[in-house]
Order: structure tokens, then sequence, then C-alpha cells
């Protein structure tokens, strides 16, 4: 199954020409999910190759407004549209209040069902084939990032070994390599793990959400495919992003390492930045596979064999 990240708004605090403010789609076969909505969301998403009917739940990393003000809008459009349905929306204390108070904005009464739910570092959110866990962050309010990872796939299937087992090739191979056990003509029962090796992580995408460096991050972001962290200033400024809870190029890429992830998308980006190629620059000085996230940059996640 294929996994994508599509970036639907990189920058931080407000919206420039070049960029939009934070919102993060990954889409899963024919699943999306949302991660942050801030404000004209809605507008990046048409513009991409997504739809905004195919988003299954929204996370919020914070209540911050850039990271959160396109609810209210892509909340109401989605019901002009003939949306039934329901949307769950995850984020920290306070969610399930603030839900509920976009849900009665004006003369706005959903038609569909729309539902707010507090999450903490140590919930899970399970979804087919995989999960979405929140951790802690420190920004200078309460705040969240997010782990999305694949279950465990089964090990690779030894065909040799299942042929000197006696095993015909077919329907039979099939229940082996979904966990299943099968019995031969002969009696024999064979297992899966008589011809499968052991098993395989799936996929893993992390994503920090606004904070200062934070061991939370590397721990939660250990050996992901991608990681996807706040680089707000470069490190001339690195007093200043201390002081409002952010990060710099060079402090991701630092994480980026000591978590021993794959890749590195820096994002929530300053207006004052007019040069991606000196963010980008900073960051492979410490860690090479890193990359300045743009709108509408379309990433693929592919699976480990």
């Amino acid at each position: 199954m294929q996994l994508y990240v599509i970036f639907l708004g990189t920058g931080g605090s407000w919206p420039t020409v070049k960029r939009n403010v934070s919102a993060i789609a990954i889409k899963r076969g024919g699943e999306i999910l949302l991660f942050d909505c801030g404000e004209g969301t809605q507008r990046q998403i048409q513009r991409s190759s997504l739809s905004y009917m195919q988003i299954k739940s929204i996370f919020i990393t914070h209540f911050h407004g850039d990271h959160f003000l396109g609810l209210p809008g892509l909340i109401q459009t989605m019901q002009l549209n003939d949306r039934k349905e329901s949307l769950a929306i995850y984020g920290p204390k306070g969610t399930s209040r603030i839900v509920e108070t976009i849900k009665n904005l004006g003369y706005f009464k959903p038609a569909y069902e729309i539902t707010g739910h507090d999450v903490d570092e140590g919930d899970e959110i399970r979804f087919e084939g995989y999960s979405v866990k929140p951790f802690r962050v420190r920004h200078n309010v309460p705040a969240l990032g997010y782990v999305l990872e694949e279950d465990m796939r089964p090990g690779r299937f030894n065909k040799k070994r299942a042929l000197e087992l006696g095993i015909p090739e077919g329907p039979l191979f099939g229940k082996l390599q979904r966990g299943e056990s099968i019995k031969l003509r002969d009696g024999r029962v064979i297992t899966p793990d008589m011809v499968l090796g052991p098993p395989r992580p799936g996929r893993k995408i992390v994503y920090s959400g606004d904070t200062r460096p934070c061991e939370n991050v590397t721990k939660f972001a250990e050996n992901a495919d991608l990681l996807i962290h706040d680089s707000t200033f470069l490190s001339d400024l690195e007093d200043v992003a201390i002081e409002y809870g952010h990060s710099t190029a060079r402090q991701a890429a630092e994480i980026a390492r000591k978590a021993k992830v794959k890749k590195l998308a820096l994002t929530h980006i300053s207006p004052r930045y007019m040069r991606d190629s000196d963010i980008e620059r900073e960051a492979k000085e410490i860690f090479e596979n890193s990359m300045v996230a743009k709108d509408f940059m379309k990433l693929e996640v592919r699976l480990q064999k």
C-alpha cells in the first residue's frame, strides 16, 4: 500500500506568497489524515491532488492560530459538499471544547457527526493496519507531536523452504504469508514460523509540531522513515527560537541524527526567510538527508525490504 506525505502549508506564524501556514496530509491508500489545519488549508487542499472529503481524522498539535484556524472553514465546506461520514478531531487538552465551539459558530449546524477528543502522551488512536500516538513536546503552550506507525509486517516468505516441506504453490502460500497455519493432505500442520523470517517493521512518520529541542522527539522519532520537524529559524537566532518555543535548522538536524531517522523534512519556516538554500545548508552540515519542505511537495515513504 502506498504512503504519501503532502505538505499543504510549510510556513510559520502567517501566510506568505510562498508558503501557507501549517498543514500536512498523510495519504495511506484511500485514507487521508490531516495534521494541523492552519487558515487557508481548504484552499491548499483544492489546489493539490487531494480531496478533503477523504479526510478521515484531523490531528492538531496545539492551539496557536497558524495551526488550527482553518478548521471552521474546512468543516463547513465538507458539509456544503454533502459529507455524510463522521469526522474525528484530536488534539491536546481543550480540543473537545474548541470543537464544540466551532460546531456552533454563526448559523452553522453540522449535518454529519463531528467529535473532538483530548489526547495526551500514552494514548493510541487505532486505524486498520496502523496507529497514531501523541507525545508531549516543549512549546510555550501545551503542545503535542504525533507518530504515525504501521503495524509489524510478516517476515519474508521462504519459498524454497515451503517447497521442501511439500507445500504446493498456490492459495496455501498466501495463507502462510497472512500468518495462518495450514494442514497438508498427509495430515501435517505447517505453521507460519516454519516458512517466514522474523517480523518486519512497517513505516514510521513523526511530526514534531512546534517545539524547542526536545529529548522526547528524539525518543519517539527513533529509526523513523521520516521526521518532519520545526525549523523556524537559522542558528544566528537560536535565542529567539528558544524564547518562542521553536527550533533552528541545526537543532532539528541534530535531533534527526541522534534519532537515526532516514530522512528529515524541515517545516514551519519563518516568513523572514526567502531562500530555502540557507536553511537546508545549515541542516545538511549535521544531517545529510535533510530537505526543506515546500508547499505541495509530495513525498512517498516506501517500505523497507
